[in-house]
C-alpha cells in the first residue's frame, strides 16, 4: 500500500468518525436524562482526538513526498 492509498483510508476513517460524532451530538441534545447525556458527551470527547489525528495523518500521507509541503512537527523525528 502506498502512502497515497493510506491517505485515502485515513480520510475515510475521518469521515466515519465525523458522522459518528454528529450522531452522538444529536442523541446528546435529544437526551432528557442528564446522566445519559453526560455519557454521550464523554464518548464524543473521546472520539474528537481520533478524528483530529485521522485528518492530520490523511494530510501528511497525501503530501509526504511534496517538497513544498510543510509537515506537521508532531509527526516528524
Amino acid at each position: 500500500m502506498t502512502l497515497w492509498e493510506l491517505s485515502i483510508v485515513y480520510r475515510e476513517n475521518a469521515r466515519r468518525l465525523r458522522m459518528r460524532i454528529r450522531e452522538l451530538q444529536a442523541a446528546e441534545q435529544a437526551q432528557s436524562d442528564p446522566d445519559a447525556a453526560w455519557h454521550l458527551h464523554r464518548r464524543i470527547t473521546a472520539l474528537i482526538p481520533l478524528l483530529r489525528e485521522a485528518q492530520e495523518l490523511a494530510t501528511l500521507t497525501a503530501h509526504y513526498y511534496d517538497r513544498s509541503y510543510h509537515r506537521n512537527g508532531k509527526y516528524t523525528l
